[in-house]
């Protein structure tokens, strides 16, 4: 189980480090509108290929980032009887559906979004929009990002096994360094006089 867990933690590290990185997307996507916007307006140019690239971007951001959410434990659930049930028989729910639903959902997905990747990457795919750009890149961002969400539940349920063995800590309790975003609003509450 060790070398389990030593696993579980190097893919950990590995979507820790893509979500970070893979968040500055946002920005980039943001300028992006932002000055296609302005050159739109200002000087009534524009091209199909700056909204397309926002696109990229967005799936980017979308796709690589699933395994880093995951594992921030940030995915929606619906809490109203999980929340009542003891860690244990959370982790339970938690292994039952990681191995019958997000395993299966997602090795399926990236198994039938690889062909497509390949035939676009053979026929050098273009968008259909004038000034469009090629479509393979957008394609392979699918399997890639799907990849990282199957060893990111892979993570997981070593984890939770883990757990129940009595071997680590809740995992789903673990508490992850804030965010800078969580971070502001704690210091803009606290400036204000109010309890973060």
């Amino acid at each position: 189980m060790k070398a389990l867990l030593s696993l579980s933690h190097a893919i950990d590290k590995l979507n820790e480090r893509i979500g970070l990185a893979v968040s500055w997307l946002v920005l980039a996507a943001v300028l992006i509108s932002a000055a296609n916007a302005v050159v739109r307006k200002g000087f009534n140019v524009s091209s199909n290929s700056f909204l397309e690239i926002q696109w990229y971007l967005f799936s980017v951001v979308f796709l690589f980032c699933a395994g880093y959410t995951l594992l921030r434990n940030q995915h929606v659930r619906i809490d109203v009887i999980a929340g009542r049930l003891s860690p244990h028989a959370q982790a339970w729910i938690d292994i039952l559906g990681t191995i019958f639903f997000l395993l299966p959902m997602s090795l399926t997905i990236m198994w039938l979004s690889w062909p497509v990747f390949i035939e676009a990457y053979q026929r050098q795919e273009v968008s259909t929009n004038a000034g469009g750009l090629i479509i393979w890149p957008a394609r392979l961002l699918v399997p890639i990002g799907f990849f990282l969400l199957v060893i990111q539940g892979i993570s997981e349920l070593i984890k939770r096994i883990a757990f129940l063995k009595g071997l680590i800590p809740d995992p789903a309790q673990k508490q992850h360094e804030k965010s800078a975003e969580e971070q502001l609003a704690e210091d803009i509450l606290r400036a204000r006089g109010e309890k973060a």
